[in-house]
């Protein structure tokens, strides 16, 4: 296997978690697995088929078929297919924090030009205890930004498609914040006609 593959096949993996990787995984040996590889370096494309497993470091990227093609100016597109129940998945420690970003869909693409993720159906992803949930979600690697679709409705009796976000309490959010000192007169309500008491007999 030459060495530009395992640099194509790093991109797809790295790109995955970019914001939140542990740094420490970018000095660790990769390792990668499969029951067949082809690679045409005329058409600059590479193909890992059968139970693909790519890890490095806390990184783990699980598919069935992963195709890596490589533009006119040297860019790269990695995309992961399904593996066991249709599914491509990921896994990666968080960087300062003790737990990991996982996420999960039938296809992950990474575009190295644009550093943008995209996870396409079933698709999800967990950082911490934070979730998201839907048909397509787009990851800009750059600039920290996601966008989440939910899809079309299957049939038209079924209920239509909805985007689901799990976001848990913060620590800090239990305590109960300072009152903040009064800086004027307190406020005096009055009845609707501005006249004091308002006669509430029939």
């Amino acid at each position: 296997m030459n060495a530009r593959f395992i640099l194509l096949a790093a991109s797809l993996l790295l790109a995955t978690s970019a914001a939140f990787a542990e740094r420490a995984d970018r000095n660790k040996p990769m390792h990668l697995e499969a029951s067949r590889l082809s690679i045409d370096d005329a058409k600059k494309i590479q193909i890992l088929e059968g139970d693909v497993v790519i890890t490095k470091g806390t990184m783990v990227l699980k598919a069935d078929r992963i195709v890596i093609t490589e533009d006119q100016y040297g860019f790269q597109l990695g995309t992961a297919f399904g593996g066991p129940g249709g599914l491509a998945r990921f896994r990666q420690k968080r960087e300062g924090r003790d737990d990991y970003l996982v996420g999960e869909a039938e296809r992950i693409e990474y575009n190295s030009n644009s550093e943008i993720v995209e996870l396409f159906h079933r698709a999800w992803v967990r950082s911490g205890e934070d979730e998201i949930r839907g048909d397509h979600i787009w990851y800009d690697a750059v600039n920290d930004k996601y966008l989440v679709t939910a899809g079309e409705k299957t049939s038209p009796s079924a209920p239509p498609p909805r985007v689901r976000v799990t976001i848990q309490p913060k620590s800090n959010a239990t305590t109960t914040p300072e009152r903040p000192e009064t800086n004027g007169p307190s406020l005096e309500l009055k009845g609707a006609t501005g006249l004091g008491e308002v006669d509430a007999r029939p």
